[in-house]
């Protein structure tokens, strides 16, 4: 049973840094890729970033420079780095994982396996 666990989240001001968590089990991390995603109150689900399981990674263009993931694949874990958070950036935050490509449409959100979420607040 394919299981993933987001952790990290929580309430800061705007220019700070979190490092968001995605605990797999119930999978070979090194065959998957996994995408972050978020979702704001009242606003649709919109694809964060994605890490292919053969190394290529991609971001949205609102999180370009100050996002990275990172994946750890002896850990069974990808981790989502936020620098310089701002208030738009406040949603629930979910990891994704889908058989090994990102794929051009990553951002859609078409993943097999999702987490709960974490919340990320950014407020002053």
């Amino acid at each position: 049973q394919v299981q993933l666990v987001e952790s990290g989240g929580g309430l800061v001001q705007p220019g700070a840094s979190l490092r968001l968590s995605c605990v797999t089990s119930g999978l070979t991390l090194d065959d998957f890729a996994i995408g972050w995603f978020r979702q704001a109150p009242g606003k649709e689900r919109e694809g964060v970033s994605c890490a292919s399981s053969y190394g290529a990674t991609f971001e949205s263009e609102s999180v370009k420079g100050r996002f990275t993931i990172v994946r750890e694949n002896a850990e069974n874990t990808v981790y989502l780095q936020m620098n310089n958070l701002k208030p738009e950036d406040s949603a629930v935050y979910f990891c994704a994982a889908d058989y090994y490509s990102c794929g051009s449409s990553w951002y859609r959100g078409r993943f097999a396996h999702w987490g709960q979420g974490t919340l990320v607040n950014v407020s002053s």
